[in-house]
């Protein structure tokens, strides 16, 4: 992982405490019925800094006994935006974000650290390097970079003022 020049700020709305934050964390991400379906893990969350892991189940392989690529992508997204929120605040979404597979996924478990490269109010630029832990050595196996963006001061879904251009009048 590249040196970084200035370690990101925390929101001032989440907890200082590097335990609170971390319980913060892993509720939120108990909260996304899809991360405890694949029975995710939030094992770091700090400042511009997030790493998620999950076991590799047979559910999450493809036809070839190797990790599903959208369940590497899964955690890229999820990890990236851990590590935007962190700096951004707890309401964000993903905005975008490219992977680039590098190696097959074997292994029980893949880990994905994500880091904030830059933020401003409302985005934030990440990068992440997934990881397939083997019994006796680590391949890393995706990287991403993305986009994270956060919901402040936009309507709700649902809102009179969100208008389908789609729909009709």
């Amino acid at each position: 992982m590249t040196e970084r020049s200035h370690e990101p700020s925390l929101d001032p709305s989440l907890p200082a405490d590097p335990e609170a934050l971390l319980a913060l964390g892993r509720e939120l991400l108990v909260a996304q019925p899809f991360s405890v379906l694949v029975g995710a893990s939030l094992d770091a969350f700090k400042p511009g800094y997030a790493e998620l892991s999950l076991p590799l189940t047979p559910q999450l392989l493809q036809q070839f006994g190797q990790a599903h690529g959208g369940v590497l992508s899964y955690l890229a997204d999820n990890a990236m935006t851990f590590a935007g929120g962190s700096v951004l605040g707890p309401s964000v979404v993903t905005a975008g974000y490219t992977i680039n597979y590098l190696r097959p996924a074997f292994g029980p478990r893949l880990v994905a650290t994500a880091y904030v490269v830059n933020a401003g109010q409302r985005l934030a630029v990440t990068r992440c390097e997934i990881l397939s832990l083997g019994e006796e050595r680590e391949v890393e196996c995706a990287v991403a970079q993305g986009t994270i963006a956060t919901l402040n001061g936009r309507p709700e879904r649902g809102s009179a003022s969100v208008r389908d251009p789609r729909a009709g009048s």
